[in-house]
Parts: C-alpha cells; sequence; structure tokens
C-alpha cells in the first residue's frame, strides 16, 4: 500500500500559509466547506478555529454574517436531486438566519432555490431559484454541448422575494428580460441550464445584481420595474461568479476565466469595474499567470483596510491581496470530502469572507 497521500492539495500544504501582520487585515475568516456536514468555521489570523456553527443542513452553499451579527446560511435540502445531472451539487432549498450558537430564529424552504439567496434591507429574502423553460423558448436557447437537455428540457433562473414566514412577494424571471438568442450557453456547458445563476446581491439604491455562468453575464435590475438597467458580458467576463457593489458604487467581480473569448489563456482574476463606465479600475491576477484558476464557484470581497480577500474555491483557498496585488495572508482549507456519487476528495469553498474583531465581538453579543 503506497504511503503517499493521492491528494495534491492534501499533500503539499493545508492551513496557514502565510500572514504579514503588518499588512493583513485584522480580524476572522469565516468559510463553510461545500461538501461538508454543515459546519461554519470562524478562523483567528493564526488559521486556528475560533468559533464553529453546526447547522442542521449541509451547506447550500454557504454563509456570511448579517449586520446584526447572526449568521445568514443556506441549507441543502437532501431531497428532488435527480433533475439533471449538476442539479445535486449546487441546489440548497432552505435558507436560514442563526445566532451566535447556532439555533435558528427562523428558516424558509423552497424546491427551486439553489446557489444563493440575500436578506434584503427590507427584512424580506431574495433568493436564486430555476424552472424548466416553456418548449418555445428552450427551441430559441443556442450554445452548449448539442444533447445535453435534461430529460429534453433546458432550466433558466428567476428570483424570488419572500417575508421570513414564506410568503412570496415578488418574483422576475430571467427569459422575460433575456434574449435567449442573443445570450448562448458558453460552447462547454451542458444545454440542462441556460442561464446558470450563481450569485444575487442587492446595491445601496435597492437594485438587484445577478450572475448567471452559463451566458457570462452580470445585471443590474431595477427593483421597481424589473428591468435590467446595466449589464456586462463577454468580454471581460468569462464564467464569473460573486459581483459584489463597493460603497464607491463599483462592482467586484471573481471573473473564473473558462472559455474567455478576447484570450486564448485560462486564468482565474479579481476585477473591479466602474458600471458607469464599464471600464475595470483595478485587476488582481497571480504574476505566474496559470497559477490562481478557480474553474467554478469562488468569490472576492473589498476589506475596510483597502485589500481584497480572495476565495479561490477549487482549490479550497482563500487570501488577501493590497492594491498592489501584494498577497499577505493565504489559508487552505484542510476540510476534505468525498462527494456523493463523484469520484474524488475535493476541499472546496464556495465563498469566505473577513470580519474585524469588532464585527465577532458584536456578533457574539447579539
Amino acid at each position: 500500500m503506497t504511503t503517499v497521500d493521492q491528494q495534491k492539495i492534501r499533500r503539499t500544504r493545508t492551513g496557514l500559509i502565510a500572514c504579514d501582520p503588518a499588512l493583513a487585515q485584522p480580524g476572522y475568516t469565516l468559510f463553510a466547506p461545500m461538501y461538508g456536514d454543515g459546519a461554519v468555521y470562524l478562523l483567528a489570523m493564526d488559521g486556528s478555529v475560533a468559533h464553529t456553527w453546526h447547522m442542521p443542513h449541509r451547506p447550500g452553499l454557504y454563509g456570511h454574517l448579517l449586520d446584526n451579527g447572526h449568521l445568514f446560511y443556506g441549507g441543502k435540502v437532501m431531497e428532488d436531486l435527480e433533475r439533471f445531472e449538476a442539479w445535486p451539487r449546487f441546489k440548497a432549498g432552505a435558507v436560514l438566519e442563526a445566532d451566535w450558537n447556532g439555533r435558528a430564529l427562523w428558516e424558509v424552504r423552497h424546491k427551486d432555490h439553489h446557489h444563493d439567496a440575500r436578506k434584503l434591507k427590507n427584512g424580506n429574502v431574495l433568493l436564486l431559484c430555476l424552472r424548466p423553460l416553456s418548449a418555445e423558448i428552450a427551441a430559441r436557447v443556442r450554445g452548449g454541448l448539442p444533447g445535453s437537455e435534461a430529460h429534453g428540457a433546458i432550466y433558466a433562473d428567476y428570483l424570488i422575494e419572500m417575508t421570513t414566514s414564506g410568503e412570496v412577494v415578488w418574483e422576475w424571471r430571467s427569459w422575460e428580460h433575456l434574449d435567449p438568442e442573443a445570450f448562448p450557453i458558453t460552447p462547454q456547458d451542458h444545454r440542462a441550464e441556460w442561464t446558470h445563476g450563481n450569485t444575487v446581491a442587492e446595491t445601496a439604491e435597492g437594485n438587484i445584481i445577478v450572475s448567471f455562468r452559463n451566458i457570462s453575464t452580470v445585471v443590474m435590475i431595477d427593483r421597481a420595474t424589473g428591468k435590467i438597467i446595466w449589464r456586462l458580458g463577454p468580454p471581460p467576463l468569462a464564467q464569473q461568479h460573486d459581483p459584489r457593489p463597493l460603497p464607491n458604487g463599483n462592482i467586484l467581480i471573481f471573473d473564473n476565466g473558462t472559455h474567455r473569448v478576447d484570450n486564448p489563456a485560462t486564468f482565474s482574476r479579481v476585477i473591479e469595474v466602474d458600471p458607469r463606465t464599464g471600464a475595470i479600475v483595478w485587476e488582481y491576477a497571480d504574476q505566474s499567470l496559470f497559477e490562481f484558476f478557480s474553474p467554478y464557484i469562488s468569490g472576492a470581497q473589498r476589506l475596510t483596510n483597502g485589500n481584497t480577500l480572495i476565495c479561490e474555491g477549487c482549490h479550497g483557498r482563500i487570501f488577501e491581496v493590497t492594491r498592489e496585488r501584494q498577497v499577505v495572508w493565504e489559508y487552505v482549507s484542510p476540510y476534505f470530502f468525498q462527494e456523493a456519487g463523484r469520484a474524488g476528495l475535493n476541499n472546496w469553498v464556495f465563498r469566505a469572507f473577513r470580519y474585524t474583531p469588532e464585527e465577532i465581538d458584536a456578533a457574539r453579543r447579539a
């Protein structure tokens, strides 16, 4: 029997890799192993676990802290897993808010919910959902791998806003605002899904931002009318994740880089885009271009000191860079899991967040 660990990342190194206390943003880093059992970890700067939440569901797909200090968590309900091949990996189904000790204060469920959800400023919850397109609309969807529909169907995304008691009060449907012929599926993806949303977010003005991976497009929706008032597509985007509104009005985006239309190289980067001009005003990519790449998941957070926390999700790598693109903190998740029905181990992390000591002190008291 071999004595060599066959998992490359685990064989190389996990846990805290690097820390520059003079340049890193002090605080605590929160993440949930994507294929974990519902544990959400809060790390100190030295990589030690400072706190753990134990959620009643596996991640669907992550958690983060609300302004009130509570944990907002998407959970995976292990039912209705047969829609199409990829559905069990990113479906969710439950959203809840929990206190510091993991006690759920409320929970809502929806069978179509996947990837992401946000608690809105009005106290309601916005869920990213999907369902099959009508045959008429599905016939107009271009691109993707021929013959790879889900039992003849093509799914697409819609949004619902619901109260924390479960009442649906608003709905937005992608196929009513995007032309399938104008937004083709990227070449290597299955036609089981057209848009494949992976993120929803709310701007300071109350508009809604949505990321659609399979069409490499981010849109901003006017909350009052439902109209798309801004969008960014390929180029520069290539199967992006986590468009995050910044206080200066710009949007931070993890640009995964699979099948770029303007560059033959496959690499990931984080870009800050000014939506007023469409210009990229800041960008991070590794000095060795191919050393930073996550084909799926991932995200980025602008920190209070101006640094950026980056989650290179498919490698379980969380690292912090300065405005000058210098790495000042790095951690690799040591939590590896076997995904049901698939070969191999992975330590995927969908998204990660850094919180200041003051924010964590407030969360403990909440």
